[in-house]
């Protein structure tokens, strides 16, 4: 196991919404035996409201602030040997100040997704405030590329078939 996630036991998957964190990180979790958890989700059930709803009635600023400490509280979990892989909401990692706290909390996994998969998921969906506006969704996701590839480790997925991506990261060998 590299040193990393010796010292905090988490892993942590990023990238732009739509790219399969939530569906690849619980079967990571599942292959590897850790918890999943998903920090939206946590966010949702702590604050008992939407993403959504938090964006519209107070704010992308209250939402990360909201955010920023809820990743706080997971990266201690995981500093307390609670091994976590974790599901980061699209613009966690790219929001000043949480790939620094990350750091040194375990690994970063980017799932790189070409745009146009990305867009299809996307438009099936109806609860991502970032993805009303098509020309804004798309600047978003440029704009968040390079910071994305900041994370650790980049896995480039081409398909849906999770599966495969949980093998990708598998084969990293992080925990051998």
């Amino acid at each position: 196991m590299i040193l990393k996630l010796k010292r905090s036991p988490g892993i942590y998957l990023v990238g732009f919404m739509g790219c399969g964190k939530s569906t690849v990180g619980a079967l990571l979790a599942d292959a590897i035996g850790w918890r999943f958890l998903d920090l939206d989700q946590r966010i949702e059930e702590q604050q008992q409201d939407t993403i959504a709803h938090i964006f519209e009635s107070r704010g992308e600023e209250a939402f990360r602030k909201i955010e920023c400490e809820a990743l706080q509280a997971l990266i201690k979990e995981t500093y307390r040997g609670k091994a976590t892989v974790a599901s980061l909401g699209g613009g966690a990692f790219a929001w000043p100040g949480n790939r620094e706290r990350l750091e040194d909390s375990g690994v970063t996994i980017w799932l790189d997704v070409p745009f146009e998969i990305v867009e299809a998921r996307v438009k099936r969906e109806h609860h991502r405030p970032l993805a009303r506006d098509p020309v804004r969704f798309r600047e978003l996701f440029d704009l968040r590329k390079p910071l994305y590839a900041k994370a650790d480790y980049t896995i480039h997925v081409e398909s849906d078939n999770a599966q495969d991506t949980v093998q990708a990261i598998l084969d990293l060998e992080l925990l051998d």
